[in-house]
């Protein structure tokens, strides 16, 4: 299948990879921009714990160069690919939740303990869910101060948009619902409405799809878990007609 990658580089090209190693056609046009911010950040020897629900927070970390002080801490991760991720920078105690913040939530608290200090989420300027509300819900201290941001691209990449307008996209990977936002911005500014319900959306939770179902007959099909492999598999069973 030809496939577009819209997720923000560097993800945006080894997603891209695994599509070619599956038999897809990918082609890339990054719809968001990671810009990395300098927050000041509580003393790590007061923090018990830190978490992580997306890769960015730990890129961030190393923008910062607190890396190397922060490999001593445990540290939770959304899911699957930021705990692999983070296992790679040198972190030795990593606890992979389900795949959302809100599913990660109950592992947190089942492993700390309020007293033993503050709960540090290394976090983006938008969140989707209320984390630190959540853990101070159950007696913690949490901070959730924004490490990085995301912005929208002004256009898609010049291959991409040929490709929607000749119709030779056969699907669209969507990560995030900024992206899918940032999707419909571009095809309502660019008049693409028409062009852009022909293909088929490949969503990685419900959240995600939302944004899209204004996309009047495109066909929105959702990953039974908020997990790259599944959203992956699911567009390798469509090729497949399985």
């Amino acid at each position: 299948m030809r496939l577009l990658v819209t997720r923000p580089a560097p993800d945006a090209g080894a997603q891209a990879e695994r599509l070619r190693a599956l038999g897809h056609e990918p082609i890339v046009s990054p719809l968001l921009k990671v810009e990395f911010l300098n927050p000041e950040l509580p003393a790590l020897s007061c923090v018990q714990a830190l978490i992580v629900t997306s890769r960015n927070g730990l890129r961030a970390l190393e923008v910062a160069g607190k890396l190397e002080s922060a490999r001593a801490l445990p540290l939770f991760a959304v899911g699957s690919a930021s705990a692999k991720r983070a296992r790679e920078l040198g972190f030795e105690e990593v606890y992979e939740g389900p795949g959302t913040a809100e599913g990660l939530a109950p592992l947190i608290v089942s492993k700390c303990v309020p007293a033993r200090g503050l709960l540090l989420h290394l976090a983006g300027e938008r969140i989707a869910f209320d984390l630190k509300g959540a853990l101070e819900g159950q007696g913690f201290e949490a901070a959730q101060p924004a490490l990085y941001r995301t912005l929208a691209a002004s256009s898609f990449s010049t291959e991409a948009h040929e490709a929607l307008v000749a119709g030779a996209l056969e699907g669209v990977i969507v990560m995030s619902p900024a992206t899918a936002r940032a999707y419909m911005e571009l095809v309502a500014a660019q008049g693409l409405g028409a062009a852009a319900a022909k293909p088929a959306y490949f969503c990685l939770s419900e959240n995600v799809a939302a944004p899209l179902a204004a996309l009047e007959g495109a066909r929105i099909i959702v990953s039974p878990s908020p997990s790259e492999d599944d959203l992956l598999a699911l567009a390798r069973c469509k090729a497949a007609k399985c």
